[in-house]
């Protein structure tokens, strides 16, 4: 009886001995000599995450062409913490300007897709750090727009919202488009136009004035205002710009300035039809 128990016995250890060392063997080659876990691959992590993969995918614009899932994430939990595995967004972006201000997430706000922005409240000094251009503007042009943050006009990225959603149109026939030929969104107060601003567009300002010339029937009433008045706001151009010196020198001599005569540019001293 004793002689079969031991023969069971060593039966038993034949068979239970090599399941040991099957076991023992795979622990050891899943941890290294520095109990480093088993390296991932990046065709590993759709396993998962599918559903980032995809963000990718369709969104990642250079987080997809010029980097890796594995180039960014280094390792993965439990052998290294959740809060390693995120990297910081300097650890590839540093150098400009753009990139030292920190808060990305407050544009950025999805690295899988870094281009598709939502902005955060109350922003400016982000924006300006690509919008260089803009913030010069508000600051050599002092206006309300200057104190206001960049956000509460664009609420998001590339918005570019109608100057009527504020503002009081001058004329009841203006449009969003009408605004935009005379201010300049950053700097509102340097009123700048081209050769085709309508003539109506100033006469939303100027009705009186724009009455008298289009009532008196002379020459200047077939030009058009930004004929005269060009480029900017408030040029009065010298006659002579236009007219040279059209009368005899001793009407000159006595009359040197035209509108010693020619009182008014806009009628050119002719009863205005009413």
């Amino acid at each position: 009886m004793i002689k079969n128990l031991r023969v069971v016995k060593k039966q038993c250890l034949r068979l239970v001995l090599p399941l040991i060392v099957l076991i023992l063997s795979g622990i050891f080659l899943t941890l290294s000599a520095e109990g480093k876990a088993a390296q991932l691959l990046d065709s590993d992590c759709v396993k998962c995450h599918a559903g980032v993969q995809a963000v990718v995918d369709s969104k990642g614009a250079k987080h997809k062409t010029a980097v890796t899932c594995t180039g960014c994430h280094q390792g993965h939990p439990p052998m290294v913490s959740k809060e390693k595995i995120i990297p910081f967004c300097s650890s590839c972006h540093a150098g400009k300007p753009h990139y030292e201000i920190g808060g990305c997430n407050t544009c950025h706000s999805n690295p899988h897709a870094p281009l598709e922005m939502k902005l955060a409240a109350n922003l400016t000094a982000p924006c300006l750090s690509c919008h260089t251009q803009q913030g010069k503007e508000t600051k050599e042009h002092p206006s309300r727009h200057a104190k206001l943050f960049c956000t509460t006009c664009h609420k998001a990225h590339k918005d570019i919202p109608e100057c009527l959603k504020c503002h009081q149109p001058h004329s009841a026939d203006m449009a969003n488009k009408d605004c935009a030929m005379c201010h300049p969104a950053h700097m509102p107060l340097v009123i700048a136009y081209g050769p085709d601003m309508p003539n109506k567009n100033c006469a939303a300002c100027h009705k009186t004035i724009a009455d008298t010339l289009s009532g008196a029937g002379t020459k200047h009433s077939m030009l058009s205002c930004a004929a005269c008045h060009k480029d900017r706001h408030k040029y009065v151009p010298a006659c002579e710009t236009c007219h040279g010196q059209p009368h005899p020198p001793g009407m000159v001599a006595k009359f040197p300035k035209c509108g010693m005569c020619h009182m008014d540019a806009h009628s050119l001293g002719k009863e205005v039809k009413k």
